[in-house]
């Protein structure tokens, strides 16, 4: 029963956070999705709806166990901080507890081809178009990337805690979300709310890095007000790890970017590609010795590694150092006005101030 299970899966094992799905653009069909993908995704999200039980209930009733009672009182407090500390929406979001009685809330296909390192996308209204695809079941998330593998394509399959709606259904707190350190709680959370706040179609790299850079943020300032030393300290060390990741990551992309843009047979390109996984490998290695431990993205490198993988962390942390430096040098309320007045720019115009900002931390730091 919902009352007595928690789950949680440590982060490091997916080596970054998964994009948040936004099921609610799969609801209705257009072109491009096929007849099952659209009933999967409408049958799954209304499931999950259905399972929605007020936390209140849940904490009260005296079959739920102690450590998901204190996770949902604890719901209720980095809630209601969010919108008082960080302006996120005040609305009927994370207010409902479902137990999906599962690992992950969903599980996401990313793919790109052979000699790229940019995601294909699918596109659905409200979402506009996405770098993944969601699914409510784990094996048909893999079907569908055998279809694109044999189709040529290279993919990568990961399972994600949370999604978010964007604010068009109350969002509940998720078994997958609970049950962890208090850190990745307060992070979820916001990072979830930060794409009711600000989300703009066909954008994932920059909808992503805001998310994450809120998440941060206020995860920091939350760990602050509860003044735990300690679990400061841990996620202190946590975001370093996943910057430091990020950085190997973002450098691949551009090896590979070089290597499938140059004129040579395929031939050549694929052992350079090889040899370039190979050096990433290497590097990673050499990271974990001078980290002494405080870097673990072992379960991300225990698989043959390809563009797909590659994608799905590079794309969504692009931004995110210059996302940091604005959000540091004008603060919370400068920051949401920066990103705000981003939504009202053509793409080009949109990539051009981001570059600035990124060039601007790389200056600053």
């Amino acid at each position: 029963m919902y009352i007595t299970r928690t789950i949680w899966k440590q982060p490091a094992a997916q080596a970054m956070r998964v994009p948040a799905v936004i099921v609610l653009g799969s609801l209705v069909l257009l072109g491009g999705c096929s007849l099952p993908y659209y009933w999967q995704a409408a049958a799954g999200q209304m499931a999950l709806l259905r399972q929605r039980v007020p936390l209140e209930s849940v904490i009260a009733d005296p079959r739920t166990n102690a450590q998901t009672r204190e996770s949902l009182r604890r719901v209720v407090e980095i809630r209601r901080f969010a919108v008082d500390r960080l302006g996120l929406p005040d609305n009927d979001s994370y207010a409902t507890f479902a137990d999906l009685e599962r690992s992950y809330a969903v599980w996401n296909v990313v793919a790109a081809d052979e000699f790229s390192v940019e995601p294909q996308t699918w596109c659905f209204p409200f979402a506009g178009c996405v770098s993944y695809r969601g699914y409510f079941d784990a094996a048909s998330a893999r079907r569908f990337a055998e279809r694109l593998e044999a189709e040529g394509l290279e993919t990568s399959v990961g399972g994600t805690t949370a999604y978010s709606t964007l604010g068009y259904f109350a969002d509940p707190v998720l078994s997958t979300m609970i049950g962890g350190p208090e850190h990745y709680l307060a992070d979820v959370l916001f990072h979830e709310l930060a794409h009711q706040k600000f989300y703009i179609k066909d954008d994932s790299e920059l909808n992503e890095a805001f998310a994450t850079a809120v998440a941060e943020h206020g995860t920091r300032r939350w760990l602050a007000l509860a003044g735990d030393p300690a679990a400061t300290r841990e996620y202190h060390e946590l975001v370093q790890g996943r910057a430091e990741f990020a950085k190997l990551i973002s450098d691949q992309r551009e090896r590979l970017r070089a290597i499938y843009a140059g004129d040579d047979p395929d031939s050549m390109k694929r052992r350079a590609k090889a040899a370039a996984f190979g050096a990433l490998r290497a590097q990673y290695a050499a990271l974990k010795q001078t980290r002494d431990g405080g870097v673990n993205y072992d379960a991300w490198f225990s698989r043959p590694l390809n563009n797909a993988h590659v994608a799905a962390v590079a794309t969504y942390r692009h931004w995110l150092p210059g996302l940091r430096w604005v959000l540091e040098s004008r603060g919370l309320d400068g920051f949401y006005s920066a990103v705000q007045s981003l939504g009202e720019l053509p793409m080009e115009e949109r990539r051009e101030r981001l570059q600035d900002w990124l060039e601007r931390s790389a200056e600053n730091t």
